[in-house]
């Protein structure tokens, strides 16, 4: 769930694309008739500064609000505007060629779709002349945002969001999976305000070492060790509270892909997290090393099987 100031993004994005379009009308809508200005060479200083200060702030804007706006059409107008300056200094080789370049460019290196650029831009003027230019340009701005860039525009939203899309031959489960789909849930919790005597020793299940520690609405407030526990039950220390000798955790998050719990685990030296929800902090259960070991072992196993070439009928 959203915070409530979160909500008012979308709003104050629409309220700047509808100052932008009262300062440059042509900033609104699809933009088609500007585009085909821009490719015939016949485009103003204006109609090219306008596109380029306007079109572009309200459109980082309106992404930026949390809105689901289009890429493609803004991207073709700013490529064919930003074709319309380099047309100023550069050779003149043709009306309209420098503006479907930089257009072709854009597409590829921001969409990081080299072929679909380079084919699109074709498609409008069915001029293989300008078939080698594209691909020299798309190639380059290809390059430059793969090397300078984790990842395109139309997946830096979902990212963020925590969900990973790999562009890879081969995906690592460790990239797909979540900590809630392997963690386990049958965990020991010692309540924060309970003694250090109310822990009896053969507590199930043995194998577990790390027992967090949670308050009464169920978030998670601290871990102990069995170790510590039996040192201060042999110590006497029986009437200390579970909360005070609880330590601050290292913790992992329902929604975060085994890669970062992982990374965690390596940067720490721990090899069993608590799994929390996020914000809430409440307790969901635990995730060790063997239990990364186990989904990357899963996955091995499917892998094989589908591999497996079967046998004739």
């Amino acid at each position: 769930k959203l915070p409530i100031h979160w909500m008012w993004w979308p709003a104050i994005g629409g309220l700047f694309v509808g100052l932008g379009g009262l300062i440059f009308p042509q900033a609104l809508g699809v933009g088609y008739e500007t585009i085909g200005t821009l490719l015939q060479g016949n485009a103003t200083s204006a109609l090219i500064a306008g596109v380029l200060l306007v079109k572009s702030t309200i459109w980082i804007l309106s992404l930026g609000s949390g809105t689901s706006g289009g890429v493609l059409a803004p991207l073709l107008m700013m490529g064919a505007a930003l074709g319309g300056v380099e047309a100023t200094f550069l050779p003149a080789i043709g009306a309209g060629f420098w503006p479907l370049i930089s257009m072709g460019a854009i597409l590829a290196g921001t969409m990081r779709t080299p072929f679909t650029g380079i084919l699109f831009a074709f498609e409008l003027t069915h001029d293989m002349n300008v078939m080698l230019p594209l691909l020299v340009a798309g190639a380059i701005a290809y390059a430059t945002t793969v090397l300078t860039l984790k990842r395109s525009i139309l997946t830096e939203k979902i990212a963020r969001r925590g969900f990973h899309l790999s562009r890879e031959y081969s995906i690592d489960p460790l990239e797909i999976l979540f900590a809630s789909e392997v963690m386990r849930t049958e965990v020991n919790v010692l309540a924060a305000g309970s003694m250090v005597g109310d822990f009896p020793d053969d507590t199930k299940p043995r194998g577990q070492r790390l027992f967090p520690v949670t308050d009464g609405a169920g978030r998670l407030s601290g871990v102990v060790t069995r170790r510590h526990l039996r040192t201060l039950t042999e110590a006497g220390e029986t009437r200390l509270l579970i909360g005070e000798i609880a330590k601050e955790p290292v913790v992992a998050f329902e929604k975060e892909p085994l890669r970062v719990v992982a990374s965690r685990m390596a940067q720490s030296g721990l090899t069993v997290l608590p799994v929390v929800e996020a914000g809430t902090r409440k307790f969901t259960g635990m995730i060790s090393l063997r239990d990364l070991l186990r989904a990357r072992a899963h996955n091995h196993r499917e892998e094989h099987h589908r591999e497996r070439v079967l046998p004739a009928a």
